[in-house]
């Protein structure tokens, strides 16, 4: 098919057909195709005043505060244990936070909080949109601080605009100097504090300043430095437009009742500028002053609808309220609202706020079931644990006596702060004798016993014979009982004992 040869006057074309003919036409009239992707527009955002900005300062401030301060806070949790609140110890494998020790053989709890995240964001976008993105979110929290820093050197949105388009000069020089020596700070600060979680915080800052650390704290502090200064002062909005997924999952998350940031077109159409003594009834609300536009750190036109870049940070909502108040009229032109307000509003219907729908009710169940299992587990887990691995070759081996004899792999978690002694018995099959490879203990025994350190995973060699002539089947239910000789305490485990089959 000469596609170059495309009837122009066909009216009867399909979608794809006239997107065929577009393509061809711009390839015809240049010589090329289009490129993929537009050059990025540099986005000055202008500061603006009002309550979701200040809400925005409160949010900054408190997540910025926990994650830098966090690291310092001190938690005793007794002799030969480290005193850092929050801490992951990769070479003691445990995961601390205050008074709770994660083991590797929990980690379901961090897979439970994993999936509490991701139910809650589902909640959150079902509710009011994409208000992690607009607020929360480490990309959003980073980006406002660096463009803070570069609206307190460079001035507001008119002055970087002219300083950008001023030719280079020593004064032009010192303040793109300064901004981005403070911005690598920054940068610098949030690779430095994530590396803080992973060891004593004092310690390591020492060792860092006095270039004694290991290579890969280096390694990591010069990683999250130039994403941060990368993706929250270089890219900014690019990284919510382009890498981030979300903004093409919410889409099945919110329904018609959710609530996101909204132009009411309604009221502000059609829009006119701004004329003393007019006659508001002739005309829309909207008087064109681009308020909106010039204080969205995507640059978009939120009058334009709902848009992929919009992260509903609600900067515009202040811009326009303010706006509104200046010449008499009523605010929420833009604010959060529904599209079936929306359709109420034209049809004559009073709106309503309908946050508590089938959706976000089985959300909020779902999320609080997971949250409350994981709170009884975590109250009602025990400090003692063992697992047993039966030896795959051999199954099991036949002495000169005729007994049969199984080999195991015996792990005792100790999780209290304290050595601790136990007895090991078995039930399911008589007569069996237990023997502990290594012990000081000579011959085997029905009770042997085992004594672990405080806050350890002590691993141990254990064979097991049963007499001749005790199987009658070539696998027995074996049931390993280990008991406290102090408080009395047990922990069990399910094995199987294996014979020569009969």
């Amino acid at each position: 098919m000469n596609l170059g040869v495309i009837d122009k006057t066909d009216t009867g074309s399909t979608p794809d057909e006239n997107l065929v003919r577009h393509e061809v036409e711009a390839v015809n009239k240049k010589g090329e195709r289009p490129p993929l992707y537009a050059p990025r527009k540099k986005i000055h955002p202008k500061r603006t005043y009002g309550f979701f900005r200040t809400f925005k300062w409160w949010v900054m401030a408190v997540t910025l505060g926990i994650y830098y301060i966090t690291p310092w806070l001190r938690w005793d949790r007794g002799p030969g244990a480290p005193d850092q609140a929050v801490l992951i110890d990769m070479p003691g494998r445990r995961f601390y936070f205050f008074f709770i020790e994660i083991w590797p053989q929990e980690f379901f709890y961090i897979a439970g909080l994993l999936i509490m995240a991701g139910l809650g964001l589902f909640l959150v976008t079902t509710a009011v949109g994409r208000a992690w993105c607009g607020y929360s979110c480490p990309q959003t929290v980073w980006t406002d601080l660096f463009i803070w820093v570069e609206r307190f050197v460079e001035g507001d949105r008119a002055a970087r605009i002219r300083l950008d388009k001023a030719p280079m000069s020593a004064s032009k020089a010192f303040k793109r100097v300064i901004k981005h020596a403070i911005w690598l700070v920054i940068a610098m600060g949030t690779g430095g504090a994530w590396v803080f979680y992973f060891a004593d915080a004092p310690t390591l800052f020492v060792d860092l300043v006095t270039l004694n650390a290991a290579t890969v704290a280096y390694a990591t502090v010069a990683v999250l430095t130039f994403t941060t200064y990368t993706l929250g002062g270089l890219m900014r909005e690019q990284v919510c437009t382009y890498m981030c997924p979300w903004p093409r999952i919410q889409g099945a998350m919110m329904d018609e009742e959710s609530l996101t940031v909204t132009y009411r077109e309604d009221r502000g159409e059609p829009r006119q500028p701004f004329q003393k003594n007019a006659d508001w009834s002739k005309r829309g609300d909207c008087i064109d002053c681009k308020a909106c536009v010039v204080v969205c750190p995507a640059g978009i036109d939120i009058r334009d609808g709902q848009q992929l870049e919009c992260i509903t940070c609600a900067l515009c909502i202040d811009a326009c309220d303010d706006v509104m108040a200046r010449i008499g009229r009523p605010r929420g032109l833009i604010d959060y609202d529904s599209i079936a307000n929306d359709q109420r509003r034209r049809t004559g219907e009073p709106t309503k706020i309908r946050i508590f729908r089938t959706r976000t009710v089985l959300y909020f169940i779902a999320w609080g079931m997971i949250g409350l299992a994981m709170l009884y587990a975590l109250l009602n887990r025990a400090d003692l644990d063992i697992n047993v691995i039966h030896d795959r070759n051999p199954l099991y081996t036949t002495l000169t006596d005729g007994s049969i004899r199984n080999g195991y792999t015996f792990k005792i978690l100790n999780k209290a702060r304290r050595e601790r002694t136990f007895t090991l018995s078995t039930t399911g099959l008589p007569g069996i004798r237990l023997r502990v490879v290594g012990s000081q203990e000579v011959g085997d025994l029905a009770v042997p016993s085992f004594t672990v350190g405080a806050d350890r995973l002590q691993s141990y060699r254990l064979l097991v014979t049963a007499p001749a002539g005790a199987l009658t089947s070539d696998a027995y239910d074996l049931r390993f009982v280990l008991q406290d000789t102090v408080t009395k305490e047990t922990a069990t485990y399910n094995s199987l004992f294996r014979g020569p089959r009969k």
